[in-house]
């Protein structure tokens, strides 16, 4: 296997800040309050309220409120196509397109 390099700086708590981050922006941006935004989603008060403070919230729920505000499209979008950064890796993608279960592990 080849080394692949990343320059992605970017962490998992990062990427869940601006996460939410966007959603308190298009939450305001539709003049929601949280618990408008709740009665929309289902989605507990207190959860949304969390989400927006601490960046913690279940998948089931983000989807929830991602829909509510009118993001399905983009939530269906979410990791639709393959990412690669060489042509084998393009070429493996192609060759394991069908593929029901992975074959290698990770190194621990």
């Amino acid at each position: 296997m080849s080394l692949i390099y990343t320059f992605d700086l970017d962490t998992a708590q990062s990427l869940l800040q601006i996460i939410a981050q966007n959603l308190q922006k298009r939450r305001l941006e539709k003049n929601l309050s949280r618990e408008a935004l709740s009665q929309l989603s289902g989605v507990p008060a207190p959860t949304i309220a969390k989400f927006e403070q601490k960046y913690t919230i279940s998948l089931a729920s983000f989807v929830a409120l991602a829909k509510a505000l009118g993001y399905a499209k983009e939530i269906k979008a979410l990791l639709s196509e393959p990412q690669y950064s060489t042509m084998e890796e393009l070429e493996n993608i192609n060759k394991n397109k069908n593929r029901k279960r992975g074959r290698y592990e990770m190194d621990r």
